[in-house]
């Protein structure tokens, strides 16, 4: 059996964790920055996954996790650097949740983690330049590739009738590789994109570049930028002008603050976003309502954070050690099958049944199957814009 692990042993096995020994977490997001109105939601729900380990007491040891949370800025790799090796070295974390935004995440991963030795499991980071950087078996991500959702940004467009599209992404590692991976997918299934160009995020007036995007011309709008940054100013710069009125939205726009800034010319505008539809997301939306406002269920990435909190503390508890050298070998294990399905909900069964060396199939909220570096096989909820919410048309 691949989690063997016997119970006798449990309290030798458990390196760096004594009796009831507090098992530091990191949540390292964006709480300031361009995805601001998404992280309370995110760390809440990585949180949400800590308070049930612990209330459950299956812990080996009776370990107790405690989250400790750092700002990744999302936008300022130097930033976010800074506040991971802050968790590392004077929190003494075990594991992260995280990063957010895909360029701080890479510099995290190679400036931090990797020296040091430290899990990362993240919600949101997508970029596919991540799926073949260099990581020494430490870095996972609960949320799928871009390079998929190119390839359903596509189909959504050419089922909507779409020809031909105008192009723009927030210059950074997530706009650029978002980009390409929708550009590549619109163009092989016969469309057309008539500019692809980058804009920067912070600025007050973006009336150039969509000058530059309407003279381009399209049957739409795609805006692979930041629902809280640059991706709004664009949308509402285009509409002031009326260069465009419908817009294609992938899942660095999605958030209820969209709409609320924007309005009603919001409306009709779709894209798509990472989300299962599977049993345990239902359970996870039901879960998430008993602690309303704090966090939601459906709102993006919080149940993939959710997941990633769960990865680690089940992986460690596979291990038998806190010590991310060793329980990074049992997160693609936790992960898949075979083994007893596990649901939101679910997280001190696992833990008992990991202890008594039985194995485990994660499942979670976002239908987690990690595939190739350790990144989800993933599953996109496609919307439009009605009355200023974002209706489901359906899942994919």
């Amino acid at each position: 059996m691949k989690k063997l692990l016997l119970a006798t042993a449990a309290s030798a096995l458990m390196a760096g964790a004594a009796s009831a020994e507090d098992v530091k977490i990191g949540i390292l997001i964006g709480f300031t920055g361009p995805i601001e109105s998404l992280t309370g939601h995110m760390a809440n729900a990585a949180e949400e996954a800590m308070a049930e380990v612990n209330a459950s007491g299956k812990a080996l040891n009776g370990m107790n996790f405690v989250s400790v949370r750092g700002d990744s800025t999302c936008g300022d790799s130097a930033a976010g650097t800074a506040a991971a090796e802050r968790l590392v070295t004077a929190e003494g974390i075990k594991g992260m949740v995280g990063g957010d935004c895909s360029g701080v995440t890479g510099a995290i991963l190679q400036n931090v983690a990797r020296p040091n030795g430290i899990v990362m499991v993240s919600p949101s980071a997508t970029s596919p330049a991540l799926s073949t950087a260099e990581d020494d078996g430490l870095f996972f991500r609960t949320a799928p590739s871009d390079a998929r959702e190119g390839q359903v940004m596509a189909d959504v467009l050419v089922e909507r009738g779409v020809k031909s599209i105008a192009l723009t992404y927030t210059n950074n590692d997530y706009g650029k590789g978002l980009a390409e991976a929708i550009a590549e997918s619109f163009t092989a299934v016969g469309g057309v994109v008539t500019i692809n160009a980058s804009h920067e995020d912070g600025k007050a007036d973006y009336s150039a570049e969509v000058a530059a995007l309407a003279a381009a011309g399209g049957d739409l709008l795609v805006v692979a930028g930041y629902l809280d940054q640059g991706g709004k100013g664009i949308i509402q710069a285009s509409l002031d002008s009326g260069a465009f009125s419908t817009f294609g939205l992938p899942g660095g726009m999605v958030g209820d603050s969209l709409p609320e800034a924007i309005g009603p010319a919001l409306n009709g505008s779709y894209g798509q976003v990472a989300q299962s539809d599977s049993e345990g997301a239902a359970k996870l939306i039901e879960m998430a309502k008993v602690n309303s406002p704090a966090w939601d269920g459906t709102s993006p990435y919080a149940m993939e954070s959710y997941d990633a909190a769960a990865l680690i503390m089940l992986a460690m508890q596979a291990a038998g050690s806190t010590d991310p050298k060793v329980y990074k070998d049992k997160v693609m294990e936790v992960a898949n099958a075979p083994g007893v399905k596990i649901g939101p909900g679910d997280l001190g069964k696992a833990m008992e049944l990991l202890a008594a060396g039985q194995d485990i199939d994660y499942e979670g909220g976002s239908a987690v199957e990690l595939i190739g570096p350790g990144e989800s096989a993933g599953r996109y909820r496609e919307f439009e814009i009605k009355d200023g919410k974002y209706e489901t048309t359906k899942f994919r």
